[in-house]
């Protein structure tokens, strides 16, 4: 063990830092209009199904990988591979992922903060039409300035975050928000189920109804939710290794992981709380895609009683959620740079800061100065990055570090068991082995090939 390394202070910090990493837009934007596109209860049960059978291995062996190599990507993977093998250079992709995460993240983080500030700053009026609510959306878009400011903003506070290291800057930081981001969840969870359609929307969200099933098609309702489990725990390149450098060899990884994707799913699952009734109060209904949180809700909340405050309340939670995965992120890519190069951590996060800048301009310029740019099958820049991290790097990467835990070529079985059962805690049997071997590459597959086609 490298006993220079980071560690966290404590348990609760390491468990909300990688849960904040796991809880972001996927979890509050995606996840409830995903659910409405495929006929709400049964895909809730799918996605529940997936994370545990597909997330919560995969996640375990990312943290294997982590705590086994005590180092961020590249060297984990050089300190526990074969010599002469060349698995180290998934790490290699694995931080290009990362960057390019970023390179459309912290565009749609400042989204969010720019949101917040429009209902605290009274942007937003009660009664406004909904013309002049999605306006709001359009002109964000269409401002070169606008887009930029906030993109900027996100980026130095979180890379400000990370330069005071791991238990000074991420760990304070993100189980302050974290602690406030579960809080603002329940409230405006509790004050959505007081709304005058709240049953209808419940029922429509956790009732499990083979009509809405049979309207999109079965198959696509498992893929989504195949596709969904992975995309929130953002496994695949490396963003939950770094934690698993971190982490102490107290606790059992299966446990951990376990924790981890209750907290996730927790937050994911009482967005749909907050966002359901509210659209079947207001007649609206939940399956307007992205839309949905910049057009949809705001429209929702200018029509309801203290719409500002609630509006408001909302968007803080939001920012608070992506932005616990955009400092997780960072610190990934910062902590890569310091162990690659040498260089000190503040010197790191200056240098990584610049670059996620810059590289983060064609996103958001990409609806603006670069609105007529397509790339990825007639797709914007934001759908093109987001298509190769999540239909590519997300699934590839995850397989890789699969097979590098299971495969008697890379890390192998009895290596990744016996870090993973270290500890306290939940154990993974010998008897999944097979599972693990030869069913779930194929689910990962089964991504991978939806995604592409």
């Amino acid at each position: 063990m490298n006993e220079s390394r980071e560690s966290f202070g404590s348990r609760i910090g390491f468990l909300l830092v990688s849960a904040g990493c796991a809880i972001g837009i996927g979890n509050v934007w995606k996840f409830p209009y995903i659910t409405g596109q495929n006929g709400g209860g049964w895909f809730v049960l799918f996605y529940l199904l997936f994370l545990l059978i597909m997330g919560v291995p995969v996640l375990t062996m990312e943290l294997a990988v982590g705590r086994g190599g005590r180092k961020s990507a590249v060297l984990a993977y050089k300190a526990l591979e074969k010599p002469g093998s060349k698995w180290h250079l998934h790490g290699w992709v694995a931080i290009f992922g990362c960057i390019m995460l970023m390179m459309y993240y912290t565009t749609v983080s400042g989204w969010m903060v720019n949101y917040f500030v429009k209902f605290a700053g009274g942007v937003f009026k009660s009664g406004m039409s909904a013309d002049a609510v999605g306006g709001v959306f359009s002109e964000m878009l269409a401002s070169p300035s606008e887009m930029c400011i906030w993109m900027v903003v996100t980026v130095l506070l979180g890379f400000l975050v990370c330069s005071f290291g791991l238990q000074n800057g991420i760990e304070k930081i993100t189980t302050v928000m974290m602690a406030a981001l579960l809080v603002l969840i329940v409230v405006l969870a509790v004050h959505s189920l007081t709304l005058s359609g709240a049953g209808e929307g419940m029922s429509f969200y956790l009732v499990p109804n083979a009509d809405n099933v049979r309207k999109v098609g079965l198959w696509n309702v498992i893929s989504s939710a195949m596709n969904q489990a992975f995309f929130t725990l953002s496994l695949g390149v490396a963003a939950m290794e770094i934690f698993g450098s971190y982490m102490s060899k107290d606790h059992s990884l299966a446990g951990e992981a376990v924790r981890i994707c209750v907290l996730d799913t927790f937050v994911a699952l009482v967005s749909g709380i907050i966002i359901f009734p509210a659209c079947f109060s207001y007649g609206v209904h939940p399956d307007a895609g992205p839309s949905l949180i910049f057009v949809t809700l705001p429209n929702i909340f200018t029509n309801m009683a203290g719409g500002r405050l609630w509006g408001a309340l909302f968007f803080l939670f939001m920012t608070f959620a992506s932005f616990s995965t955009v400092i997780a992120v960072f610190e990934n890519i910062l902590s890569f740079a310091v162990d690659m190069f040498g260089i000190s951590r503040k010197r790191s996060a200056f240098i990584c800061c610049i670059i996620i800048l810059v590289l983060s301009l064609p996103c958001a310029l990409g609806y603006n100065v670069l609105g007529e740019l397509r790339i990825i099958g007639g797709r914007d820049v934001l759908d093109s990055e987001d298509f190769i991290v999540s239909n590519l790097l997300l699934p590839i990467g995850s397989l890789v570090f699969l097979m590098f835990c299971v495969s008697k070529w890379g890390w192998g079985f009895d290596n990744y068991l016996k870090e993973c059962n270290t500890g306290n805690g939940l154990k993974i049997p010998r008897f999944i082995k097979p599972y693990f071997q030869f069913i779930l590459p194929v689910l990962i597959l089964v991504i991978l090939i939806s995604g592409l086609i």
